[in-house]
């Protein structure tokens, strides 16, 4: 079975199970209590196992010196594993060097306490490979660690992925003054890059025919899992990524746990599912470049193509430190996300702009809803709790015709001391209000503004304090 066949089965599950909940009458009804649909999903996410054998990068070659290339030793311990059921590939004490890691089903790739696995900032460590670069599919670089088309794998251990991204060499291509770049010197902005994938993709360019790589300048993910089946991340430290740092993209049944991310590079979110389904973030440390978590579902043409949208996304006891926004989704979101729920996270840091934020616009367009907070504990951001934006614009003109819908949004048991800007910032259109947004039990100690509000409808406060004062409920 295919992960689309999976995904598919999946679905039907879930489906099945809440109308024998709603119909047997024993059960409270899943399709009232969003709480408990989110139980009934983690409860159908599989766990990855693996058998007891290990598989030492050591007796296959490699060196701990930090200086050596060990990309083969790492190939031949991962084949021998796969060949004989798979188990565990052990990265023992010490700096391992090397190029892109490809990993194969039923193997764990395990680092001890004391490993780190230093990545080449040489692009030749890395060969062309179906991949996604900011919502857009296409053949590039290989990611840093790499699944495709996998079942049960696994990257675990209390060691270190190091991708020695700076601005001397994989952030430098971002094209960003602060990264390094100057005048003259080769970026993803140059029109032969980026601009060329986004045309492609809008021409509907087959992907295979999406060749980028060498003298493209578009960046790895460092860790993704690309049409993949049951995935474990757990407990690893991951720092200096040259761009999206976990990427699960088209794959179902995932989960991320006790991961910290320590990355302030260019575009390093800490974890993009994209067109992923039954995603569970758990326990992990988030302090990035870019938004902690943002969950994608594929930019403008390229996403409608595959349709396929995010959904089943779960994220508890999580802390966010410095990043754009703590749970984003969008920008790139064009096949829509449905069914996010977020629980019991702390977000603290000066530099982190917003807690909780949906951002998308008529050229991407999508449909986002049924997303469900609670329990959030926020110390400071710096520009608004919560931001619902139908108008996000980065890359200039960014207007189309595929008006976005943002609905069904609630937010209960939030506590904050400094909201920046505003408490809540959440714009529509006339022809597509954001609606049926929902503020329980949410105080706010300090905002410069109470809202900013355009467009809005059906928009309820209850219970809610900002500046220590009651907020009414907008109908309209």
């Amino acid at each position: 079975m295919n992960v689309f066949e999976s995904l598919k089965c999946n679905s039907i599950f879930l489906v099945i199970t809440s109308l024998f909940l709603s119909c047997g009458g024993k059960v409270t009804d899943a399709s009232n209590s969003p709480w408990e649909r989110m139980d009934l999903i983690v409860k159908s996410i599989p766990q990855a196992k693996f058998l007891e054998n290990s598989y030492n990068v050591i007796d296959y070659g490699a060196i701990a010196d930090g200086v050596t290339i060990n990309t083969v030793a790492f190939e031949k311990a991962i084949k021998a594993c796969a060949e004989n059921g798979g188990g565990k590939v052990i990265v023992p004490t010490g700096k391992f060097l090397t190029g892109a890691i490809h990993l194969e089903s039923n193997v764990n790739l395990h680092l001890e306490d004391n490993a780190e696995i230093l990545f080449s900032t040489n692009p030749k460590d890395y060969p062309i490979v179906h991949t996604s670069w900011e919502g857009t599919e296409l053949m590039n670089y290989s990611p840093l660690i790499y699944a495709k088309n996998k079942t049960n794998v696994a990257i675990t251990g209390k060691g270190t992925l190091n991708g020695q991204a700076n601005s001397a060499n994989w952030w430098v291509w971002s094209g960003g003054k602060s990264y390094g770049w100057e005048k003259g010197i080769p970026s993803q902005n140059d029109p032969a890059n980026r601009e060329v994938l986004v045309d492609m993709a809008e021409k509907g360019v087959p992907v295979e025919e999406r060749i980028f790589g060498e003298g493209r300048y578009l960046r790895p993910n460092f860790i993704e899992f690309f049409e993949c089946n049951t995935v474990l991340i757990k407990d690893v430290k991951v720092i200096n990524a040259p761009f999206w740092i976990l990427h699960p993209m088209k794959s179902n049944n995932i989960i991320i746990d006790s991961v910290t991310v320590n990355s302030h590079g260019p575009n390093n979110d800490g974890c993009d599912p994209e067109y992923s389904q039954n995603v569970i973030i758990k326990n992990c440390i988030f302090n990035t470049g870019d938004d902690c978590i943002a969950i994608k579902s594929g930019r403008d043409a390229d996403g409608r193509r595959v349709a396929l949208p995010s959904k089943n996304i779960i994220v508890q006891n999580c802390k966010m430190i410095d990043g754009h926004g703590g749970v984003v989704i969008g920008s790139e979101i064009s096949a829509g996300v449905n069914n996010v729920f977020v629980e019991n996270c702390i977000m603290d840091s000066p530099n982190l702009d917003r807690a909780i934020r949906i951002k998308t616009n008529s050229k991407r367009g999508g449909v986002i809803e049924d997303v469900y907070v609670r329990n959030l504990d926020v110390g400071t951001v710096k520009e608004c709790v919560l931001k619902l934006n139908m108008f996000y614009n980065v890359y200039g003109s960014q207007t189309g015709n595929f008006i976005p819908v943002i609905r069904n949004v609630i937010l209960e048991n939030v506590k904050v001391k400094e909201a920046g800007k505003y408490g809540v910032w959440a714009e529509g259109y006339k022809e597509s209000p954001v609606e049926n947004i929902v503020l329980k039990n949410v105080n706010i100690e300090k905002a410069d503004s109470i809202y900013l509000l355009k467009n809005v409808k059906n928009f309820n406060f209850i219970n809610t304090y900002i500046n220590g004062k009651k907020v009414e409920s907008i109908k309209n």
